[in-house]
């Protein structure tokens, strides 16, 4: 067998509903800016080796912002310039970062007790990163808290979900678990640090808060189909039944080393991987 992997990484416009390719190679995890002007993204290079990209939603002004085994992008600051990234490889074991649109300012997060380390999500205030993972003994997740120019996280919840969001008043952590025991929607108290379930049984990669903080959005496949839903939402508490806010007019993978999908916070852009690629399989007769 052999094969090269391929693919695309796509804006769609949904006002205007036009298309356009950002890269033209295989490419993944796309994360856009709270503005909604700018993605990151990770290129699939041979074997484990990643880089990490920013570019315009366009796919102009691309900036390579780092090279690493199996990286993974997490979230934009407030600012719409600093970001949070993650390595995971095997030998280069479990690291996050925060960094620069322009690849300026690059530093690691301090380690954080015995975990391997998957999503560093800035806070609202921009003062704090909020990482996720899974405690290496017992197999628990839970998340702490760096504050930054502190030398010192701490752990902040125990047995919680994977938080993708902060909201604008900076009360609230939102996040998800899309497989297992426990799958749904959560959301995290920051001032009793409390892990709530919200949509239990809901299958989602993750749920973003909508620019006012008065919802939170999150993707659905089925059936081939791709429905974003909008639950209305305040001071931390659910307000009526989701509401269906767009159906994809296309389907697309949820998930693809990663997530596959991302959206504007007001909807007006999704970003996608299109992989592809070609494999030849041979079978060889023993005489």
């Amino acid at each position: 067998m052999n094969g090269k992997s391929s693919g695309f990484l796509t804006a769609y416009h949904v006002h205007s509903k036009e298309s356009t390719d950002i890269v033209s190679e295989d490419a993944t995890q796309p994360a856009i800016s709270p503005d909604g002007k700018r993605v990151m993204y990770v290129t699939l290079a041979a074997g484990k080796r990643h880089e990490l990209w920013a570019s315009d939603i366009d796919g102009g002004n691309k900036v390579k912002i780092a090279t690493g085994e199996d990286l993974n992008t997490v979230t934009w600051a407030p600012d719409n310039f600093h970001l949070s990234f993650s390595e995971s490889g095997a030998s280069a074991g479990s690291k996050a970062y925060i960094v620069g649109a322009d690849g300026s300012g690059l530093r690691q997060l301090p380690a954080m007790g015995d975990m391997s380390i998957l999503d560093p999500v800035w806070g609202s205030d921009q003062k704090s990163v909020y990482v996720s993972g899974i405690e290496k003994t017992g197999a628990t997740r839970s998340i702490w808290k760096w504050t930054v120019d502190d030398s010192n996280p701490e752990k902040f919840v125990d047995r919680c979900c994977l938080v993708s969001d902060a909201d604008p008043s900076g009360k609230y952590l939102l996040g998800a678990l899309s497989v297992g025991e426990g799958t749904g929607i959560y959301e995290v108290s920051l001032s009793d640090r409390k892990c709530i379930p919200l949509l239990p049984g809901v299958v989602t990669f993750n749920a973003t808060f909508a620019r006012d903080g008065k919802s939170f959005l999150y993707a659905v496949a089925s059936r081939g189909e791709v429905t974003i839903y909008r639950q209305p939402w305040k001071d931390g508490k659910l307000i009526g039944a989701p509401q269906i806010a767009l159906k994809v007019p296309f389907a697309f993978p949820l998930t693809y080393s990663g997530n596959a999908y991302d959206f504007s916070r007001d909807l007006s852009s999704i970003v996608y991987a299109r992989p592809g690629g070609h494999a030849d399989l041979y079978l060889l007769s023993q005489k």
